[in-house]
């Protein structure tokens, strides 16, 4: 089943304009389907291949002008030092859409790439199907839907989900954090995974992870950014705007594939998933991802944050845009009551540049209610972020 990506469109816009575009995202996310499908005259090389790769690394020059131009460079992350000859090479050529690299570990790599290729390069950031690249139909369950998650092969290849995630973290684990020479003991750091997704959802406390696992509050975060940096989940922080009240600064921590997150807790189908405890701090989760991707499949950068005050007021995403900002509330409630909009009326007495406001919940109606959009979470398309 080949689905069509959002982004390949704004990929083939971009050629037209930048020598390079590069294609980041975490494993298994169709960065190389999506690029050979949007440029199927290109040649296409993968730095998996060692003979390839040792060709890269050891006689670069030379590889390159064996592949002057029009070429898909995937795994580009194996050899990033390749990106300083490209450098010279793009700048004598000036041609427009020279190569596509694609790569999956943004830590490896994704820093020289900026550095080198400044100016020269588009950066596109590729994750897991959306819901509308997938689902058709209104009225799925959406316990399915997140207990199965949204990693292309799954849907490709029709696979057992719980297969798929567990060879997913084995190989993670195994080829992504291995290569880490720090990390020596790889059943601490699989550990602190799984206590990491037993807070997906809510606010990040260091002190209490740094216990569980037993390691320094400088260690956390470091492996923190290594799950950041693979897209294995993003820390979204606090709203910075000054409504003289005292305001949370922590960041809150989300998973980008609720799917992922299931296998992490053991959650092996929809029926356990229905009743799990953090079901709601899930559904949450899935939203997050889903706005996100409405902005990486589009092109943008996140622009997202939360508010919460030392009273306990919350309005879970706050998307910052350009004509005003949007308050989204997230509910998993199949029926919307007055009392689940209260967050929402008080941000807007705060917020003089509020645009609008959503509340996002477990159904299809899509309706205005109490100054508030209502939409069913298969309708997040339509809030313009």
């Amino acid at each position: 089943m080949l689905i069509k990506r959002k982004l390949m469109q704004r990929l083939q816009d971009t050629a037209s304009g930048f020598p390079v575009l590069t294609i980041t995202g975490p494993r298994q996310s169709g960065k190389s389907t999506l690029a050979k499908i949007s440029f199927p005259d290109y040649k296409y090389l993968t730095l998996e291949d060692p003979d390839i790769r040792e060709f890269a690394i050891n006689d670069p020059r030379q590889f390159i002008r064996e592949n002057p131009e029009y070429t898909i460079i995937d795994e580009f992350q194996k050899a990033p030092q390749l990106t300083s000859y490209l450098q010279g090479h793009i700048d004598a050529v000036n041609k427009p859409g020279m190569y596509i690299l694609t790569g999956s570990n943004q830590f490896e790599y994704i820093g020289q790439v900026t550095q080198s290729l400044a100016g020269r390069t588009a950066i596109f950031r590729l994750l897991p199907f959306d819901y509308r690249e997938i689902y058709q139909i209104e009225d799925k369950d959406v316990y399915e839907i997140m207990v199965k998650g949204f990693y292309p092969r799954i849907f490709d290849q029709n696979l057992d989900f719980n297969l798929f995630y567990s060879s997913y973290f084995d190989t993670y684990i195994q080829r992504d954090v291995r290569s880490l020479q720090h990390i020596r003991d790889l059943m601490v750091f699989q550990n602190f995974v799984k206590l990491c997704a037993g807070r997906t959802g809510q606010l990040l406390n260091l002190s209490s992870l740094s216990t569980e696992v037993g390691i320094t509050h400088k260690t956390i975060k470091d492996w923190l950014s290594i799950l950041q940096a693979s897209y294995i989940i993003d820390l979204l922080p606090s709203y910075h705007k000054n409504f003289n009240k005292r305001i949370l600064k922590s960041p809150k921590l989300y998973f980008l594939d609720t799917g992922l997150v299931c296998y992490l807790l053991g959650i092996n189908n929809a029926q356990q998933l229905r009743t799990h405890p953090l079901r709601g701090e899930i559904f949450e989760t899935f939203i997050f991802s889903e706005l996100i991707k409405s902005r990486f499949h589009n092109g943008k950068r996140s622009n997202l944050s939360f508010f919460r005050d030392s009273n306990g007021k919350e309005i879970d995403f706050i998307a910052e845009t350009g004509d005003g900002i949007k308050a989204i509330e997230v509910k998993l409630n199949a029926t919307p009551g007055k009392k689940m909009f209260q967050n929402l009326h008080y941000f807007a007495e705060l917020a003089n540049d509020l645009k609008k406001s959503y509340l996002i919940y477990n159904g299809i109606e899509h309706s205005t209610r109490y100054n508030a959009t209502l939409l069913g979470y298969s309708d997040i398309e339509k809030i313009e972020l």
